[in-house]
């Protein structure tokens, strides 16, 4: 199904484009939320007033919230957590929570589903991208250490556990040569 974008819509296109969506995307989601219209003549031919009215909404936008994406993108969250003795969590650190600390840090209030990342599962020092808008997309960084611990023992020990399986990767993948070239007969 073809159809015409009225809204920016994240990893998809922006306002004013014409897309191929599969036919359930399209007529379960994208045309009831308003965000897309089908792709007809009639359509088409308001596909040029609509890329010009996104764009000057984008650009209004835009310029309010960069001072928002200043703010987040110096910034850090730590978490304190139960976790095993492989740095793996008992629980998780969701979107949903990281949304809260920024609330309660910055003020600003940002909504999980603008949180692009997966629920956090392992101790260290993670990297969250928050989309504010489709230009705008502060990264903040996020580490998550033990209770009890300091955030810069967590560091240390996620550094630590980051260098050990380079290590084993390296060791590997020298076995694998290993294998890999043919013994040459000795005379």
């Amino acid at each position: 199904m073809k159809v015409l974008l009225l809204k920016d819509v994240y990893k998809l296109g922006r306002a004013g484009d014409m897309k191929k969506v599969a036919d359930g995307y399209g007529r379960n989601y994208l045309i009831p939320q308003g965000l897309a219209v089908l792709a007809t003549a009639g359509a088409l031919k308001m596909a040029e007033r609509i890329r010009v009215q996104a764009a000057e909404t984008r650009a209004v936008l835009n310029k309010e919230l960069s001072g928002v994406a200043e703010q987040l993108g110096g910034l850090t969250l730590t978490f304190a957590a139960k976790a095993g003795e492989t740095g793996k969590l008992y629980g998780s650190v969701t979107p949903q929570m990281v949304g809260e600390a920024i609330r309660q840090k910055t003020g600003f209030e940002v909504d999980r589903r603008q949180i692009d990342s997966q629920p956090i599962r392992t101790l260290g020092v993670h990297s969250v991208r928050i989309r504010l808008t489709i230009d705008l997309i502060p990264e903040i960084k996020v580490i998550v250490h033990r209770e009890g611990e300091t955030p810069e023992q967590a560091v240390a020990e996620a550094a630590a556990r980051a260098a050990e399986e380079v290590k084993e990767r390296v060791e590997e993948g020298t076995k694998a040569e290993e294998l890999a070239q043919p013994e040459t007969p000795s005379e």
